[in-house]
């Protein structure tokens, strides 16, 4: 079957398409990439503080109040929340559909320290000064205006208090053995994800966009997630086998007519194959930014 890379360049000018009719609201796509298809879920619910926030935990205390940006399945949240209690954890989503699965997430737990709320990035509903520590995690690269995004995250803390983000950078994604189907999907999702407004190349910028919206005392940094042992490559490969056909960013794509459903089961057997490679590795470059308020 063709490769789709003759593909990717027109996707630009197809964004009215792959949002599907999608709004913008305060300046922010209202149609999320990746969706929130059960395969996008089992790959956020793995997150932890632990290996997703590991350069904010220092500035971590008890008594904290904190925002979580992009709460997403909640299980970050929750680990913020056990870490900062008896302090109060607010978590963000865009929708109420979004938001219920951080909230199910907190009854799992038993967790009572977490308030829940739905809002837009760009125009946070909450007064100056309302908290020590404001986080968000691969929510920059999903946005329309990230500065503007960073400037009320600014707004919101605390002087002296702590703001942090991280994202990925998937121009920097590398993998072993060479899958060509594996190259046709970055270029297709990362296509995809400016179609509907973001920067999936987010990590390499948070610096300069941090230093845009007003912070002066800015720590820049980076980490990886690596899937190499058999579980984890095993792991990663059939979730992604699933997600680039059953996922929103799949039925996008399928819509706009970019690919078929037979292109993207190629990709999905590529996923396979790269999983079932005894040699497999797989990393993903993040960038990380502490900004002092």
């Amino acid at each position: 079957m063709a490769s789709l890379w003759h593909v990717v360049p027109k996707m630009r000018e197809r964004a009215p398409e792959l949002r599907d009719g999608g709004s913008i609201v305060g300046g922010m796509a209202a149609v999320y990439t990746h969706g929130h298809h059960e395969s996008v879920l089992r790959s956020h619910r793995w997150r932890t503080a632990e290996n997703s926030a590991a350069y904010l935990l220092p500035h971590l205390r008890p008594g904290q109040a904190l925002l979580d940006i992009g709460a997403g399945p909640g299980t970050i949240t929750m680990d913020l929340a056990a870490l900062v209690a008896p302090g109060r954890v607010t978590a963000t989503e865009v929708t109420d559909e979004a938001l219920s699965l951080s909230r199910a997430e907190a009854r799992a737990r038993g967790v009572t320290t977490v308030d829940f709320t739905t809002a837009d990035v760009h125009e946070l509903p909450f007064p100056d000064d309302a908290f020590d520590v404001v986080h968000a995690h691969q929510v920059l690269q999903h946005v329309a205006d990230p500065v503007r995004a960073l400037a009320e995250m600014r707004r919101v803390c605390r002087p002296g208090g702590v703001v942090a983000a991280r994202d990925s950078d998937y121009d920097r994604f590398a993998w072993h053995p060479a899958v060509p189907e594996l190259d046709e999907w970055l270029a297709l999702y990362r296509a995809t994800a400016r179609a509907n407004g973001g920067e999936p190349d987010a990590g390499r910028r948070l610096l300069s966009w941090a230093r845009a919206a007003g912070f002066g005392g800015v720590t820049p940094g980076a980490s990886a997630w690596c899937y190499a042992t058999d579980e984890d490559r095993r792991w990663w490969g059939t979730m992604w086998s699933e997600r680039i056909v059953a996922s929103e960013m799949a039925r996008q794509i399928v819509a706009a007519g970019t690919a078929t459903h037979a292109d993207l089961q190629r990709l999905s057997a590529g996923w396979l194959r790269w999983a079932d490679a005894p040699d497999g590795w797989f990393a993903i470059l993040h960038g990380e930014i502490l900004c002092r308020a």
